[in-house]
Parts: C-alpha cells; sequence; structure tokens
C-alpha cells in the first residue's frame, strides 16, 4: 500500500507538472467551468487574444480590481487574505483573499466551488504556475479564461459582447466596466452599470493611475 500510494502521489506531482508546462506555451482549450456552460446549453463565446495585443488598460484594471499586489507576491497575498477573513468574520460583505494566480489555478486546472480539498489542490497548482510561468503570462491566461459574463469568456469576448469592438481598442473606462463586472460575472453586466457595478467601476478608473504611478504595474 506505501508503495502504491507513493507511486501515485509521483504519478500525480509529475503529472500537473507537465499540464501546467504544457499551459505555459498552450492557450488551455476549455474548463471545467466552461464545460458547466456547455452542459447546461448556455454555449461557450471565447476569442483568445494574446496580452501584446490586448490594450494595457485591461490587465492595470484587473490588477487594480481584483489584485492590487499581483506583481509583488509569490502566488498568495497573505495580508488580503487576513483582511477578507477579518471583514468577513465582522459580518461586513463577504470578500474573497484570492490572488489572481490562485483564480488562474482554479479556473485552468480545477472546478468551481470550495473545499479543503479543492483549496488544497489550488495551493498545488498557484505554486507551480508561481515557479514556472512568468506574471506576464499568468495575467494572460487570466484575461482569456476568466468569466466575463453568462457564457462568456475572456476580456476579448467580454468587449465584444458588451462594446462590440475587440479587447485592443479598449478605453480605460471599458476596461474598468470589465474589471468590475469579474467578481460576479452572471449578474453584473459592462453596458450602462448602475448601482454598486457602475460604483466600482468608477473606482477601479480612478485607482489605475495611481497604482501606475506607486509602482504596482511593473511586472507587466
Amino acid at each position: 500500500m506505501l508503495r502504491w500510494t507513493m507511486r501515485l502521489v509521483l504519478g500525480f506531482v509529475l503529472l500537473s507538472l507537465l499540464w501546467v508546462m504544457l499551459y505555459r506555451v498552450v492557450p488551455p482549450p476549455v474548463t471545467a467551468t466552461m464545460l458547466g456552460d456547455l452542459f447546461t446549453g448556455r454555449g461557450i463565446d471565447k476569442a483568445w487574444m494574446s496580452l501584446d495585443r490586448m490594450d494595457p488598460d485591461m490587465p492595470r484594471a484587473a490588477i487594480a480590481a481584483e489584485d492590487g499586489n499581483f506583481c509583488r507576491h509569490h502566488g498568495f497575498d497573505f495580508t488580503a487574505i487576513e483582511q477578507a477573513m477579518r471583514a468577513n468574520a465582522e459580518g461586513r460583505r463577504l470578500r474573497g483573499g484570492s490572488t489572481i494566480s490562485q483564480q488562474v489555478a482554479k479556473n485552468a486546472f480545477l472546478w468551481q466551488g470550495g473545499g479543503f480539498f479543492r483549496k488544497g489542490l489550488e495551493a498545488w497548482f498557484t505554486t507551480l504556475i508561481e515557479a514556472t510561468w512568468p506574471k506576464r503570462r499568468i495575467m494572460e491566461v487570466y484575461l482569456n479564461i476568466a468569466e466575463t459574463g453568462i457564457g462568456t469568456y475572456g476580456a476579448n469576448a467580454g468587449a465584444m459582447r458588451y462594446f462590440h469592438h475587440d479587447a485592443a481598442r479598449l478605453s480605460g473606462v471599458e476596461a474598468s466596466r470589465i474589471a468590475a463586472v469579474l467578481p460576479l460575472p452572471k449578474k453584473r453586466g459592462a453596458i450602462a452599470p448602475t448601482g454598486f457595478t457602475r460604483r466600482y467601476g468608477n473606482n477601479i478608473l480612478r485607482r489605475m493611475p495611481k497604482m501606475q504611478r506607486a509602482g504596482f504595474y511593473s511586472c507587466l
């Protein structure tokens, strides 16, 4: 039993490493979340675009919205995790402490939902991609597989859905609106957003130049 267990563990380590290295150079063809939309009849709308072609305001808006320390951490932002735990314990609006790297690990290799087992796998894949991918590749994959609407995946598909042009021509306002949709893509829309989504998008837009001057986008 011990010998078979060791073989299984070694096999998992090697397979996961090969999988991560493959996605370093090959766009993920499909994710578990996409398959969920496909099986429920929603369909999948995606259009891969390299980070070199994408308007630079899009990754900047994603960092401002989702992970301010993206260029400064190594996969886990423990300060953000602590703040999220404190806010949730105090009964304030629920917030997550996941970094963009963690979201890539979950979106590209795993499935949605919680549980300690899935969280453990997420930590493993986060460690692997931070160790083997440059930050630009992590951002590129994130902005191409993250949900930006019902059945819509990636900033480019989101730009065409909401603004009728590709992500190479996004304005700062448009990029910040897509970034505001990212936390709840099935409930928010980037066209004429109202309420919290509009305020959040405007806040992202205001933060972007300040973060750029402070060097928060240095890894891009």
